[in-house]
C-alpha cells in the first residue's frame, strides 16, 4: 500500500505540473476544449437524424440508444483522458526516447500517461455526461436500488475496460510500430459502434467487438438491464452484474501485453 500511495503521489505531481504547463496557453486550451465537445456532440446528431426517419432501432427507442451513447462515450471520454497517452509509445519507439522511461524508477505506463495528460480532451466527456443526464430522465427506467449503482458501477468498469484496449493495441508497437491505425480501429471504431445496440450488426462484428475485446460490458450488457430493453440475443439480466469483473480482467490482459511488450522492446540506439 505505501508504494501504492508513493507512486499516486507522484502520478498527481506530473499530471499536475502537466496542467499548469498548459494552462499557460488558455486561448489553445479554450480551442480544443471546444472542439473535442463539438466532434463528440456530432455524434449525437449522427443518432438525432437516424431517429427523425425512424421510430426504432433494432427495437431500442430514442432515449434508449441516447443513454447507450451516454454511457459509451463517456467511459470513452474519461479513458481517453486518462490512458490514450499510450498511444503515443508508438513516437517514442520510433523516435528511440523510449529509453528514457525505462531509466527511471517508475512503470512506464504512469510515466507515459503523466506526460502526455492533456486536461482539454475532458471535452469529449461534456456532451456524453450532459446527454446521459437527459437521457435516464426521458427513459422510462423502474429505479431500483440495484439500478441506480449500475450507473456509476458501469462508467467506472468501461472506462477501465477503454483503458485496458489502449493499452493491448498500444502494445503492437512494440512488434510492429507502423500498426498505429489498426490499432484506432478498435478503440475510436469500437467506441462508435457501441453507441448502437449490439445486436443490430452482423455476427461476426458482435463476435469482435462484443465480446472478443469484451466492449459489449461497457454499455449495451448493462444498458439491457437498466432500460428493461429489446432483449434479442436473449442475454441474461445477471451479466448486467460483472462488467467490474470483466474490466479487472481486460487490466490484468492488458498488463501482461504490455509486460511482454517491453521484454520485446529493442532500442533503436539513436
Amino acid at each position: 500500500m505505501g508504494e501504492l500511495r508513493v507512486l499516486a503521489r507522484t502520478y498527481r505531481r506530473l499530471v499536475g505540473a502537466k496542467i499548469r504547463s498548459d494552462w499557460q496557453y488558455r486561448l489553445s486550451f479554450a480551442f480544443f476544449l471546444l472542439s473535442q465537445t463539438v466532434v463528440t456532440a456530432l455524434d449525437l446528431v449522427v443518432i438525432l437524424v437516424l431517429f427523425d426517419v425512424v421510430p426504432s432501432l433494432g427495437g431500442w427507442d430514442l432515449a434508449q440508444v441516447a443513454v447507450l451513447y451516454g454511457l459509451t462515450t463517456l467511459a470513452f471520454g474519461l479513458g481517453d483522458l486518462f490512458v490514450s497517452q499510450v498511444e503515443t509509445s508508438a513516437d517514442h519507439i520510433r523516435a528511440g526516447t523510449f529509453d528514457q522511461f525505462l531509466l527511471r524508477p517508475l512503470p512506464t505506463l504512469l510515466q507515459i500517461s503523466a506526460r502526455e495528460f492533456a486536461l482539454r480532451r475532458v471535452g469529449r466527456s461534456i456532451p456524453a455526461a450532459t446527454t446521459l443526464v437527459v437521457a435516464l430522465a426521458a427513459a422510462d427506467i423502474d429505479w431500483t436500488l440495484d439500478r441506480v449503482l449500475l450507473v456509476p458501477v458501469t462508467i467506472a468498469s468501461g472506462t477501465a475496460i477503454f483503458g485496458a484496449v489502449w493499452v493491448v493495441t498500444a502494445s503492437i508497437s512494440f512488434w510492429a510500430v507502423g500498426a498505429r491505425e489498426v490499432a484506432n480501429t478498435f478503440t475510436y471504431g469500437g467506441s462508435f459502434a457501441h453507441q448502437y445496440p449490439l445486436h443490430i450488426f452482423a455476427r461476426w462484428v458482435r463476435t469482435l467487438l462484443g465480446w472478443v475485446l469484451p466492449m459489449a460490458f461497457i454499455a449495451y450488457v448493462p444498458a439491457v438491464h437498466l432500460l428493461d430493453a429489446h432483449n434479442p440475443l436473449d442475454l441474461p439480466r445477471w451479466l448486467a452484474a460483472t462488467p467490474p469483473l470483466v474490466a479487472v480482467a481486460a487490466v490484468l490482459v492488458a498488463r501482461a501485453v504490455w509486460s511482454a511488450g517491453i521484454r520485446a522492446y529493442q532500442s533503436t540506439g539513436s
